[in-house]
């Protein structure tokens, strides 16, 4: 989030300039390019663009179309050049801001357990309470802090819809929370993430992060940063690390948001397509983990809502980014600004980490669903706030559904 500053996690996503549209940004990889390498470290959307596996089948290679390779070269990427580092450059130049410039090569094996259990940055998240103008709009009074409660493990069973989101950044790896969510397009087996814009995308003076990956249930047993010392990467990763190949924000958070402050916070969301970076077995996300929850665009308002209950990893201290935690309370408003939605905002201690993670309510079935997503919270730790999702959140849901709908 930021601090009113982004609360925890990454930042946004791109938007899609000189086009008219109440969609907010695309981010598109294009393509899924899978660069094998070992060295730890951003098209066109049609089918033809996809990394297939070489010709000899079972030897774990992959190829990167002609056309991928020369969309790369037009930014001045090398495909060789930045799986062995290159992708540490972050050169305003080199950093890609535009949809259309999203690129995220799988580098296989970048995200072993070791350099996932020490990724604990914050794109920010964060609020200095001085930021916020308390009388704009419809404000409630500041919730009474809620003591951050640990999900019982493993989170494969208490919340399997649950990860944690791992990417790269100027200063260093950084670390957010996401949650799969129901894709129309593929009902049982979707592989759409949520989480907070801020988590992909830098915001007003930066562009996309890289080498983003997810992992669902990541640490399902709970353990410690001590215990997970030299663990195994299927004890970290029990379903897997999935690289996104497609990512979608706010063309507000795109042109406002920033690592602190308020700005873009109402439009802090963000959908990710992903695709496994071993090629997996042939399920989706959403059947490997057996879990989604569906999106409610049309929650009903805060007096009417009993209760909302934020998860994610925190990993500012007190936490160490390396557990599952929620918080459960009566949520209340927040108004930045009186020209942009009010947010809801609930108590809670979590910290920098849990940026992007899913708040859980109900559908307008009655049925447990997402509400919300983590993207503000203060210094002090005493309460999150995050975006009410309305009709541009649903469009750039909608439009990732449609992207890969053929798929």
């Amino acid at each position: 989030m930021r601090p009113i500053r982004p609360l925890f996690a990454a930042r946004r996503a791109g938007s899609v300039r000189g086009r008219t549209s109440p969609v907010a940004a695309a981010v598109a990889l294009g393509a899924v390019l899978a660069l094998t390498s070992t060295a730890c470290g951003p098209g066109e959307d049609d089918a033809s663009d996809k990394a297939s596996s070489s010709a000899s089948a079972g030897d774990g290679s992959f190829r990167i179309p002609q056309r991928i390779k020369d969309k790369l070269r037009e930014h001045g990427i090398d495909p060789d050049k930045w799986k062995n580092g290159e992708w540490k450059n972050w050169d305003r130049d080199k950093w890609l801001r535009e949809a259309q410039d999203f690129v995220n090569p799988i580098i296989d094996g970048l995200w072993d357990s070791d350099r996932m259990r020490d990724a604990d940055k914050n794109p920010g998240g964060e609020v200095d309470e001085n930021d916020i103008s308390g009388d704009q709009g419809v404000t409630d009074p500041t919730p009474q802090p809620v003591e951050a409660a640990a999900v019982a493990s493993p989170y494969h069973g208490s919340a399997p819809y649950a990860g944690k989101l791992f990417f790269d950044g100027p200063e260093g790896s950084m670390v957010c929370s996401a949650t799969v969510v129901a894709d129309p397009a593929h009902p049982g087996k979707s592989d759409m993430l949520w989480t907070a814009g801020h988590c992909v995308h830098a915001g007003k003076k930066g562009g996309w992060y890289r080498n983003i990956a997810f992992v669902p249930s990541y640490n399902d047993a709970g353990k410690s940063a001590a215990e997970l010392q030299g663990a195994p990467k299927s004890e970290v990763a029990p379903f897997g690390v999935w690289w996104g190949d497609w990512a979608q924000t706010s063309d507000q958070w795109i042109e406002q948001g920033g690592p602190t402050g308020g700005a873009g916070a109402p439009y802090d969301f963000a959908v990710i397509h992903v695709t496994p970076e071993k090629g997996g077995s042939g399920k989706s996300l959403e059947e490997t983990v057996g879990s989604s929850l569906p999106v409610n665009f049309n929650a009903p308002t805060v007096s009417k809502i009993a209760q909302l209950t934020a998860k994610g990893y925190p990993a500012a201290p007190p936490f160490d980014g390396q557990r599952l935690f929620q918080c459960a309370d009566k949520p209340g408003r927040l108004s930045l600004t009186s020209a942009d939605p009010t947010m809801y905002r609930v108590g809670c201690t979590m910290t920098g980490g849990s940026s992007g993670g899913g708040w859980v309510g109900q559908g307008s079935d009655g049925k447990p669903a997402l509400v919300s997503n983590t993207s503000i919270g203060p210094v002090t730790a005493g309460w999150l706030a995050g975006p009410r999702l309305g009709k541009e959140a649903k469009g750039i849901y909608d439009a990732v559904s449609k992207k890969f709908a053929s798929q």
